[in-house]
């Protein structure tokens, strides 16, 4: 039979925000007693700190947006300013909790940081995530605020033609909700942030990342009008992922050729970004490590059944790859272009055909 401490690290395990008082009313202890055992516990670095975080396993903490997609796909040519019939499908996401899936789904550990309502829509994302494994129990709950949504109008190809988000919940990701993760983040192997972030939270991590010995630190574009919340410092942000468009409003450049991506990179080095990834959907991607030239690689042609959560599984993949060769982008792309192209090839906005065989050699 487990001891009461090994009972006791069990119940933090499973809930790390777990309160003295419930741990002693669940194991039959005094107050003090379970008070005496975190304080042993911590003294041997068997937990760390408030929200008892147990060291192991090395989790890729994913923050930002979770939301539930509403999928709209017309069944016939689109036609503006008029009612079109449509097909809809629901299912979990956004953007930093779709990454978190795809990791989760290639047998990695993952925990994730995001905002939500204590709703329906809520507790189905929270059960979703549990299942596959993603650790949310740090996640920020808000009884007062619904969990965001986004709605994707599709041709009937599979091609967005306006996505509708209301992410209204991510504006309370700021820097005091992140202060009181600081357990969890510091396990991180990787840290991934997307930027339905506040500015200030960005520019809060991007800091820290910079003045401490810190895990790398990614960040996901989700937009371009966001990219207004991206900071003009970027030292400590390892990485950089966006499209065409986003590089354009992040830089104020005009992107007409190579030859201005190439300015754009150059530009963002300069203000102290460590490397930078560039897709432009079924056209070359770019990427390189600062004070080097941009290379490219061209993604395989792919039936297509719908784009939505493509980008996702592609920075799922980057990610996934350097975590084993921090330096290797040219695998880490291609990586991340296989599993988009499963993505892509599927109706849901994570594919469920993802597994840890994806990360063999």
């Amino acid at each position: 039979m487990k001891s009461k401490r090994d009972q006791l690290l069990t119940l933090i395990a499973h809930n790390p925000f777990i309160s003295q008082q419930d741990l002693a009313e669940q194991l039959g202890l005094s107050r003090s007693a379970v008070a005496g055992h975190v304080a042993a516990l911590t003294k041997e670095r068997r937990i760390l700190g408030r929200a008892y975080v147990l060291p192991g396993a090395r989790h890729v903490v994913c923050i930002g947006g979770s939301n539930v997609d509403r999928k709209l796909r017309g069944l016939e040519p689109l036609q503006m300013g008029n009612s079109n019939p449509a097909s809809l499908s629901e299912s979990p996401g956004g953007v930093a909790r779709n990454v978190a899936e795809n990791l989760a789904r290639l047998g990695l550990p993952v925990q994730l940081l995001t905002a939500l309502g204590d709703d329906a829509a809520g507790r189905f994302l929270r059960s979703h995530a549990a299942a596959l494994g993603v650790d949310c129990s740090a996640s920020l709950i808000a009884s007062d605020a619904p969990t965001g949504s986004y709605t994707a109008v599709l041709s009937p190809e599979g091609e967005l033609v306006l996505g509708l988000a209301q992410m209204d919940l991510c504006e309370r990701l700021r820097p005091d909700y992140l202060r009181q993760c600081a357990a969890q983040r510091a396990q991180a192997s990787l840290t991934l942030v997307d930027l339905n972030l506040p500015a200030e939270s960005l520019a809060f991590l991007l800091a820290q990342a910079a003045s401490e010995a810190a895990a790398p630190l990614v960040a996901v574009a989700v937009s371009a009008p966001k990219m207004a919340r991206l900071p003009q410092a970027l030292q400590g942000l390892s990485l950089l992922i966006l499209n065409h468009d986003e590089l354009a409003a992040a830089t104020g450049l005009a992107l007409n050729d190579e030859a201005d991506l190439q300015r754009a990179h150059q530009a963002l080095a300069a203000r102290g970004l460590g490397s930078l990834i560039v897709t432009q959907g079924s056209e070359r991607l770019y990427f390189g490590h600062a004070g080097e030239a941009l290379k490219s690689l061209k993604p395989t042609a792919t039936r297509v059944v719908e784009v939505s959560g493509a980008g996702d599984a592609f920075a799922a993949g980057v990610c996934a790859a350097l975590l084993q060769d921090p330096d290797d982008l040219a695998s880490a792309c291609k990586l991340g272009l296989r599993l988009a192209r499963l993505t892509l090839q599927s109706e849901h906005s994570v594919s469920p055909e993802l597994s840890p065989e994806l990360l063999l050699p």
